[in-house]
């Protein structure tokens, strides 16, 4: 009696919604345990759906990314494409045009329905880390046998890569949600177990330190923290508080080596670092901080009305040219090369400050290398310093965690978790 699996609790919450006119075509029962078939005959009789092929268990998995898998396992494409009147899979992906832009990813998700299902065999030799091939399966596309595989894999991952957050809003860690999956999905493609380790900005901060209230245990603890880690991201943020942090945290990691991911505003914060401590420009700042300094090397974008704030960000995706592939040293751009050689890439936006194009050429010519530039070449999109001075020295301005998927990582992230974990120079040596 008390390891019987109870619907109840399922009927009453879809009589409560068949009260307010809701009635479900399609239940999906979250559970420990997967659903046995008599359960789903009850719920499917008792709640209404058409069969126990309606009522789908969503029963815990070892990863997230075995719940496609799973579903496709009970057919839920099927049931979607039949109830949505789409005509079979195969006809609907044959209508497409796969060649228009903005269908990649729609034409991704139908080659994986077209498998039809999971194969328990090809199933079975993921599991075990034996090699598939299309050949292998019945049905399963070359979509689908990636996706399984990188589900499968991650189960096996035994070696950690620890990688640290500076950020302003650590407290609420949805804040910066689109760059953990994206350090996810680079440390998958690496085939590590992410460690992730936040640091308040401004605990890094020297001030901080002679704060009362355990100012000098957080500012310990921090820098114990950036010490440990094997790779850096400074992620985007406003306002003052916890800049300086950011500041000294691109600092500690160019001197020191660490691989470093600048974003948005932690490229900024590299400018900055680079113009104080390299060129010398004791004051250089950002005119969001500070509008007096004799070195405004970050200033408030032209085309932005400082009046009237609402709506006039520079937002969406727009173009980034690689201007400089190779550096004095002869070496290749490490961005250039994790966008796999591209001229041209296109990411998203979000910001109101740019990199002052009069102080451009001095912080250029000083060894920080811009090396992608928008359109008209005037405002700097990427910044990083030469391989032969650093691992891993990346910032962009803009924010590429927005178009990180799963199966292919966002490049920026790729190379700094490649480089946290030693592999760049084979990955780049290797062409990919």
């Amino acid at each position: 009696m008390g390891e019987e699996q109870k619907t109840k609790p399922t009927q009453h919450g879809v009589r409560d919604l068949r009260s307010v006119g809701l009635s479900p075509t399609v239940i999906f029962c979250r559970c420990k345990e997967v659903l046995e078939e008599s359960t789903k005959s009850k719920i499917a009789s008792f709640c209404h759906v058409d069969g126990p092929s309606c009522v789908l268990s969503v029963h815990d998995v070892s990863n997230v990314y075995h719940v496609p898998l799973l579903l496709l396992e009970q057919k839920l494409h099927r049931i979607l494409a039949e109830k949505l009147q789409l005509g079979s899979i195969k006809e609907l992906s044959g209508r497409l045009d796969l060649t228009m832009n903005g269908l990649e990813e729609k034409a991704t998700m139908w080659n994986l329905l077209e498998g039809g299902g999971a194969n328990d065999r090809v199933m079975e030799m993921l599991g075990s880390g034996e090699k598939v091939d299309q050949s292998s399966s019945t049905g399963m596309s070359r979509s689908m046998i990636d996706w399984a595989r990188m589900a499968f894999k991650l189960d096996r991952f035994e070696e950690d890569v620890k990688i640290v957050i500076v950020g302003k809003y650590t407290g609420l860690q949805d804040s910066y949600l689109s760059v953990i999956k994206s350090l996810k999905h680079a440390s998958m493609a690496v085939e590590r177990k992410l460690d992730l380790i936040w640091v308040e900005a401004a605990h890094l901060e020297k001030d901080f330190e002679n704060e009362e209230m355990g100012g000098e245990k957080e500012y310990d603890e921090a820098w114990k923290k950036m010490k440990s880690a094997d790779g850096v991201v400074v992620p985007g943020g406003f306002g003052t508080r916890g800049f300086l942090g950011k500041v000294l945290a691109a600092n500690f990691c160019r001197e020191n080596k660490v691989p470093f991911l600048g974003i948005c505003l932690g490229f900024q914060a590299m400018v900055v670092e680079y113009s104080r401590n390299i060129l010398k420009w004791e004051d250089a700042n950002s005119t969001e901080f500070d509008d007096q300094t004799n070195n405004p090397v970050v200033i408030f974008m032209p085309e932005i009305d400082k009046e009237n704030m609402g709506g006039t960000m520079r937002l969406g995706s727009r173009n980034t040219t690689f201007t400089h592939p190779t550096h004095d040293d002869g070496s290749k751009s490490i961005a250039q090369i994790m966008y796999n050689n591209a001229a041209v890439v296109s990411e998203r936006h979000r910001h109101r400050y740019e990199v002052n194009p009069d102080r451009v050429n001095s912080i250029h010519d000083a060894g920080l290398k811009f090396v992608g530039r928008d359109e008209t070449g005037t405002r700097m999109e990427v910044a990083e310093l030469p391989r032969s001075e650093h691992p891993y020295y990346v910032g962009c301005q803009y924010h590429p965690e927005f178009k990180s998927r799963p199966l292919n990582p966002s490049p920026p992230f790729h190379g700094l978790l490649l480089a946290a974990c030693g592999m760049l120079d084979e990955y780049v040596g290797g062409e990919h």
